[in-house]
């Protein structure tokens, strides 16, 4: 195995840029080949290490945003302005240079294709990207669990995979895709903007009756209100997974 050892069992490996493309004004989509990738569940997220040539190195965790699939693996990193590394992948960064990346790390906040209950996704932001992975590993295994997905952004311009979406929600029966819209509307939307409140969650999510697992992930305030939203539907606690990331970009 290729790789540099570290304690728990974990490696860093050299993968090599192949494409870099742009999902939204400020997020973009790293498509790397990864020599020796183990694979990975949907929900799972990887260390990206820049190291300097004065030898400081900085790392952050970024969700995975594909589907299992070889030595494939895509990252969406959401660029910020004051950030140390996200900069640097989002802009700089060019195809054949290499990144270090450790993984594929967590094993609780992650949707397996054994899984049959419906399915209930909330995001917030970027917090789309492991939830994406999830939906693209459902189609790729062909399942037929029921799928939802609420997706909280501030405006048009900062959709992430929102060709996709759309497509794959209209093409899918079993998947349903609705968009909140916290700061300003399409031209034309039928509702107001703001944030995901309790009247949105009873239009959006499966009832509790249902049963559904339930996977949420953004920003932490973001994140803490709609468990809470959800649990104040009626949903039980115990279904609520959550992940979580601050302004450092860190698990998103």
């Amino acid at each position: 195995m290729a790789g540099t050892a570290i304690l728990g069992g974990l490696v860093w490996r050299v993968g090599t840029l192949v494409e870099r493309r742009s999902e939204s004004a400020t997020a973009h989509t790293l498509l790397l080949n990864v020599p020796d990738w183990p694979g990975h569940e949907a929900g799972q997220h990887v260390d990206v290490r820049l190291t300097a040539p004065d030898g400081y190195s900085a790392v952050r965790s970024y969700s995975i945003a594909n589907a299992a699939d070889g030595n494939h693996l895509e990252l969406t990193v959401e660029e910020l302005a004051d950030g140390e590394v996200s900069p640097y992948l989002a802009e700089t960064v060019v195809p054949g240079d290499p990144l270090e990346v450790r993984g594929p790390i967590g094993g609780w906040f992650v949707w397996q294709p054994s899984q049959t209950e419906p399915v209930q996704l909330v995001a917030g932001g970027s917090g789309i990207v492991p939830l994406m992975a999830m939906i693209r590993a459902r189609a790729q295994a062909k399942s037929t669990a029921p799928f939802r997905l609420l997706y909280s952004v501030r405006s048009p311009q900062s959709v992430i995979y929102g060709d996709e979406l759309r497509e794959r929600a209209a093409q899918e029966a079993s998947l349903e895709v609705t968009f909140a819209y916290t700061r300003t509307a399409p031209e034309g939307w039928p509702e107001r903007p703001r944030r995901v409140d309790a009247e949105i969650v009873a239009a959006a999510a499966f009832s509790p009756e249902r049963k559904p697992s339930c996977y949420v992930c953004g920003p932490t305030p973001f994140v803490e209100t709609a468990a809470n939203l959800l649990i104040a539907a009626g949903h039980d606690p115990e279904r609520i997974k959550t992940e979580r990331f601050g302004p450092s970009g860190t698990a998103a």
